[in-house]
């Protein structure tokens, strides 16, 4: 009863007090396992309804814009591969910033309603260099001889990574209240091998990692998936158009008890240099779609969204002994186009996925996003420039031209100089160039070599002859190292065999390393350090970077058309965009609108080719994906 008295008193004293902020309600733990032939969320049934788009190929500010695309087209989740390359650029050194924050993706992708499919590699495939995987992993005989196997020189690197990625990644699975309800360990493997004691090693790594919050799985081509799947996980099959009762029937004999997931079905493919543009047709792959969804199976559509290959990531493929890089735009002919624009694909598919929806029809999906205008550029000359001869790196002395990985380096070009003592007429011979080479004497262009004429990897000749002493030069580019097949084991860069001269081994070697910045983040990249660009009314007979500049009133997406270019690179403000080459198909190189702004911007060129005038580029609205190819017959142009 003497209480009583107080509690005003009290309630007044509590009011003086500073508010203590409500704690934020944690979000709920989620299940998500497999019951039967489905999966389930939270016991109840779920139809994994996906597409793919990857994080890396898309600038950070348009993470929310592609992902609210995916909700407006019917899906309910997203895939994207985690590639260790961009995130481990040297061992030991790692980096998630910028727009290798794949956290803040995963909680992007959260907030916008959408799960996420984590595809983590270590290996990824996906047109990307070297599959994801670090390049300097070539520097060591032995680890390049090891990618994908249980060797150590391998398995150390590998580990390291995985433990790395988990401290990202493993608050944000679904038992956790995050986004993530499945996680892929390898990726295809049964078309490189069927070592299953390196799988169960990679399942044990991942379990003991953390990765338990989320539904493991393997995932291979359907002709393959007994190689790479191993019986302690749910097997997931990969397919194109037209092969959906085969694909899915395949899965379904092997692991009849399991669910049914078709973890890639392909809508489109990617381009090459120098060979045609690729589309699909979309009706039959309505069909495919209403066959595999009626079957009660989950899809991923790879790709919902292609994006861009930015800066040097594209990578290459071996196809019949003919060496074939990739472009820079993985448009893939998907749904969503390389700048994030719904296509007649987009608005099939949203038709067809949205009887799958909880109303039946598009009437409770979200509204398709509209997306600003893209804007043209008017013409930009390309004035100031400077040969690269005048912005060589200190030289590496090196007795024999060895990969540019030996020398540290992981992407870009590389010179190899050496001096010609006396007359010499005869072959020059370079075994195992990998991958554009052009060859100069005294600072003379006198000849190209490119491996895609070197059917099965045979030597490249070039016809060579001086009139006395000489100064030989033999600049290599990296056009995207191979990402798929044992081949990748055998695809450092730059020169990888030998070099010889009127049958003459040559040696006593001076290399430089080119390395070209990767970052797409960095507004202070810089191609050539020690490059001095003065303004000149030619252009230059040997292989020389350029600048530009151009004024916005305001900024937006352009397509920069490169058609005037040779062979090279690009980078806008810093950001470097990709390669180009006069090959085609692909034309102009995307220039996203975050990467711009209003006022001036500068732009950079890295051209092999001599232009004797400055050369220049435009801005389109439009891309230019499918320009005319040379005819090229057996890797040869006609």
């Amino acid at each position: 009863m003497y209480l009583r008295p107080l509690l005003p008193l009290a309630s007044a004293l509590l009011c003086l007090l500073p508010a203590v902020p409500a704690r934020a309600a944690a979000p709920p733990a989620h299940s998500f396992a497999v019951q039967g032939n489905h999966f389930t969320l939270d016991g109840k049934h779920f139809q994994v309804l996906s597409g793919e788009l990857h994080y890396a190929r898309i600038p950070r500010a348009y993470w929310h814009a592609r992902l609210r695309m995916a909700r407006a087209m019917g899906l309910n989740t997203i895939a994207t591969y985690v590639f260790w390359n961009v995130h481990e650029p040297a061992p030991g050194q790692y980096d998630f910033s910028g727009n290798n924050d794949l956290v803040a993706f995963l909680k992007a992708a959260q907030q916008e309603g959408l799960y996420v499919i984590l595809r983590s590699g270590p290996y990824s495939c996906a047109e990307w260099d070297l599959g994801g995987l670090p390049a300097w992993l070539l520097a060591n005989p032995a680890s390049a001889a090891a990618l994908r196997s249980n060797d150590p020189a391998f398995m150390v690197p590998a580990e390291r990574w995985i433990r790395r990625l988990a401290q990202e990644v493993t608050p944000l699975q679904v038992a956790n209240g995050g986004p993530v309800l499945m996680t892929q360990i390898e990726n295809e493997y049964g078309n490189f091998g069927a070592d299953h004691a390196y799988m169960e090693h990679l399942l044990a790594l991942y379990r003991s990692a953390g990765f338990n919050g989320s539904l493991l799985y393997t995932a291979d081509n359907w002709r393959n998936i007994a190689n790479g799947s191993i019986p302690e996980l749910p097997a997931a099959t990969n397919f194109g158009i037209g092969n959906h009762q085969g694909g899915m029937d395949a899965l379904a004999r092997l692991r009849p008890e399991g669910p049914l997931f078709v973890s890639e079905y392909w809508p489109g493919w990617f381009d090459h240099w120098g060979h045609p543009h690729e589309t699909r047709p979309i009706a039959p792959q309505l069909d495919d779609l209403d066959y595999i969804l009626h079957r009660g199976a989950g899809i991923n559509i790879y790709m919902f969204h292609g994006g861009t290959s930015f800066g040097f990531m594209a990578g290459s493929s071996l196809i019949g002994g003919e060496f074939q890089p990739d472009v820079s735009s993985y448009d893939y002919d998907a749904p969503l186009d390389e700048s994030g624009r719904a296509t007649p694909k987009f608005f099939a598919y949203r038709k067809e996925l949205a009887k799958f929806s909880p109303c039946g029809d598009e009437s409770c999906l979200p509204p398709v996003p509209q997306v600003a205008p893209a804007i043209r550029l008017p013409a930009i000359p390309l004035r100031d420039s400077a040969s690269l001869w005048s912005a060589l790196p200190p030289a590496i002395a090196s007795p024999l031209p060895l990969s540019m990985e030996h020398y540290g380096e992981s992407y870009g070009y590389i010179l190899y100089r050496t001096q010609l003592s006396t007359a010499v007429a005869g072959d020059l011979t370079i075994t195992g160039l990998h991958d554009f080479a052009q060859v100069y004497l005294d600072g003379r262009l006198v000849g190209s070599l490119d491996r895609r004429d070197g059917l099965n990897s045979r030597p490249l000749t070039l016809p060579l002859a001086t009139s006395g002493p000489a100064r030989l030069d033999i600049l290599v580019a990296d056009d995207g190292r191979i990402n798929s097949t044992r081949n990748m084991r055998l695809d450092a860069k730059g020169i990888t065999g030998g070099v010889t001269l009127a049958g003459s081994a040559l040696a006593g070697w001076q290399v430089y390393p080119l390395p070209m910045p990767q970052s797409i983040d960095s507004p202070t990249a810089e191609p050539l350090p020690g490059a001095r660009l003065q303004h000149s009314p030619r252009g230059g007979d040997g292989p020389r970077l350029y600048r530009g500049s151009f004024q916005l009133e305001h900024s937006a997406d352009t397509f920069l058309d490169v058609h005037n270019l040779g062979k090279g690179a690009v980078w806008i403000n810093g950001h470097a965009l990709g390669r180009f080459w006069k090959d085609g198909p692909q034309e102009t190189l995307y220039g996203p609108g975050p990467w711009l702004h209003r006022g001036q911007n500068e732009i950079l060129v890295f051209d092999l080719f001599p232009h004797s005038t400055p050369p220049e580029v435009s801005g389109l609205d439009h891309p230019i994906l499918d320009a005319p190819t040379p005819s090229r017959v057996h890797g040869k142009q006609e």
